[in-house]
């Protein structure tokens, strides 16, 4: 049976800080539905009714197109060991890119990664709790470190341009570039 709660209870947080992967789900009114995982150490809990994450460019940016047109965005965290548990935060987000002027405050909690276009920050709506009796047991060997490889070895203008190129998701609905690159730390 689903559980209820309108923010983030303090068994919520403990789980999500234990979890090496979240699902992010966005759509608009028409197009595709898009269903991302996301790893690195990249989500925090900024409040109980206020999520966030760290955004890496990858091979769309649907989220961000989506979340400009329609707001909503569910967050799916699996516990993978015990106690079985799935945990689902809906709400409202919005992507903050490093131009704007919540960049820095929303930085501040992140160690910024190469490739970083964007936060997105999530008001909770709800949240809901499930049994997560049907998920395996898994075990993290280890972060795939491609894409921060990958963008770490850019020539910083090459990726600028490449990025400030990609203005629209593959359903034709608009994103806003980032405006600075954020190469090997």
């Amino acid at each position: 049976m689903a559980d209820f709660t309108e923010t983030l209870t303090d068994k919520h947080v403990e789980m999500i800080g234990k979890q090496p992967i979240f699902f992010t789900a966005t759509a608009a009114a028409d197009g595709r539905i898009n269903l991302s995982p996301k790893g690195y150490d990249s989500f925090r809990v900024l409040s109980p009714s206020r999520v966030a994450y760290l955004d890496l460019g990858g091979s769309g940016n649907e989220t961000h197109a989506h979340l400009a047109a329609d707001g909503r965005i569910t967050i799916m965290f699996c516990d993978f060991d015990r106690p079985a548990l799935i945990l689902r935060i809906y709400g409202r987000g919005r992507p903050v890119l490093p131009q704007d002027d919540e960049w820095d405050a929303l930085a501040a909690h992140f160690t910024i990664l190469p490739g970083t276009r964007q936060i997105f920050v999530i008001e909770v709506e709800s949240v809901q709790g499930s049994c997560g009796w049907g998920v395996p047991f898994m075990t993290l060997d280890r972060e795939r470190d491609t894409l921060t490889k990958y963008h770490a070895q850019a020539d910083p203008e090459a990726w600028l341009t490449k990025t400030k190129g990609r203005t629209k998701s593959i359903d034709g609905l608009p994103t806003r570039p980032t405006d600075r690159y954020f190469g090997p730390a």
